[in-house]
């Protein structure tokens, strides 16, 4: 992965050195404009297209699972021209008609943070493992609830209903890292495990977390282990515990790792999460543009393969046995956000 890294930095400064892509023009697609995530990226691609100039175009969906307003987006992207188009899909089966014109178009289409479904539909995926991220929580609540795991009530709070994969990675990595069995490897929401109170849907945000969190605990008011797509999910969740003097019943986990939410570990309102890369996702996707602009190369790791793994940390105050962590304190040297 360094040397991958490396690989593209060295090519992007040669290629700025001749201004060989001076009028080369690039697009970022997120999911939302609001999520400190996607902020971040925001800032990461901003950041390098300025250095290495590049023209770049951003875009979002007025929130998760928006895809009316991400297709427009790379409808907007062909028409400008834009040599590349980095998108965070809101949908990752639903954008790909899009994604496969921009491509017919002579884009390079790299999907960050949120895999396509099939994953080629891009021509390559720079974004965390998200099943890891969601397997280390789930090892770290197993761990920490040591025999009563076994009795543990379980809330899942999810992303949205059309089940893209970065929810449903998260999720099943979660699930066995606790020591679930999943049935569907792309489905959310079928198991038989006794432990699982019930999944719901926040769309990544405060508000949705909080509403999620009420209607799974009017289900079964003893959970006592939440998970979160997300630490908006998580804060979520929290201020609905908190509300009823349930919060210190329950075991909060979640993924992301922006300051906010890594404050939120310090804190105790999140036991564990797993810090995620994105301002590494976007840089590293400008400078893919770049060389693709320069003489059509594709990214590709040092294994040959269209996926990047841009690297997943666990962040925790209550290390565990067997699962390797940092503290809060460290990691909000590394946050973003």
């Amino acid at each position: 992965m360094k040397k991958t890294t490396a690989i593209l930095g060295a090519t992007a400064l040669g290629l700025m050195a001749t201004g060989a892509w001076a009028e080369t023009t690039a697009c970022l697609i997120t999911k939302t404009d609001t999520n400190p995530f996607f902020v971040k990226m925001k800032e990461g691609a901003t950041a390098k297209a300025e250095e290495m100039g590049i023209k770049l175009n951003t875009y979002a969906g007025k929130l998760d699972g928006d895809v009316e307003s991400q297709v427009a987006a790379v409808e907007s992207c062909i028409a400008a021209g834009a040599k590349g188009i980095l998108i965070t899909p809101s949908d990752s089966r639903a954008l790909a008609p899009a994604v496969t014109k921009a491509r017919d178009a002579g884009a390079l289409v790299i999907a960050l943070d949120t895999p396509f479904e099939p994953a080629d539909t891009a021509d390559a995926t720079f974004a965390t493992d998200n099943f890891k991220a969601g397997e280390l929580i789930g090892q770290w609540a197993n761990a920490k609830m040591g025999d009563k795991a076994k009795d543990a009530k379980i809330a899942f709070l999810d992303l949205n209903p059309s089940q893209v994969s970065v929810d449903y990675l998260r999720d099943q990595g979660f699930m066995k890292g606790f020591g679930i069995d999943v049935k569907d490897p792309k489905k959310i929401g079928d198991e038989d495990d006794p432990r699982i109170v019930g999944h719901d849907v926040t769309n990544g945000n405060e508000e949705g977390g909080r509403t999620a969190m009420e209607n799974l605990l009017q289900k079964d008011p003893g959970i006592n282990v939440v998970y979160t797509i997300n630490e908006p999910a998580a804060a979520g969740a929290y201020e609905a515990l908190k509300s009823v003097g349930m919060q210190d019943q329950a075991i909060i986990v979640s993924i992301d790792g922006g300051c906010p939410g890594v404050q939120n570990v310090k804190e105790g309102i999140i036991g564990a999460t797993s810090m995620q890369f994105p301002l590494k996702m976007a840089s590293m996707g400008i400078e893919a543009i770049a060389a693709f602009a320069k003489d059509g190369t594709k990214p590709q790791n040092s294994e040959g393969l269209d996926f990047y793994n841009t690297g997943v940390t666990l962040i925790t105050d209550q290390p565990v046995d067997g699962v390797d962590s940092i503290s809060s304190e460290e990691g909000l040297k590394q946050c973003w956000g």
